[in-house]
């Protein structure tokens, strides 16, 4: 997604070209949303797919990672909250 750059295979991220320290957790989050740039997910299904469904936290959970990446990314644009319905990833 625009100069972000993952790698599944060694779970790592870059942006410009800089690796950027991720917690497992975040690189998962960041997969699941980068995968399908411009669809937008919603907080109950990125808690089941990132989280799985035993994960007792709330739907603010996702909205933490979701600062979290941003502000390490120094992207906050690159993930675009869809009020009233979720995230999504905008190369």
């Amino acid at each position: 997604a625009g100069d972000v750059q993952l790698d599944r295979q060694a779970r790592t991220a870059t942006a410009a070209g800089a690796e950027v320290e991720l917690t497992a957790r975040e690189f998962d989050l960041l997969w699941h949303l980068a995968s399908r740039p411009g669809i937008v997910f919603t907080r109950a299904q990125l808690l089941d797919r990132v989280w799985g469904f035993e994960f007792p936290g709330g739907t603010r959970t996702v909205d933490v990672h979701v600062g979290q990446l941003r502000r390490k990314l120094g992207r906050p644009r690159l993930i675009r909250t869809v009020r009233g319905a979720g995230y999504k990833v905008v190369p």
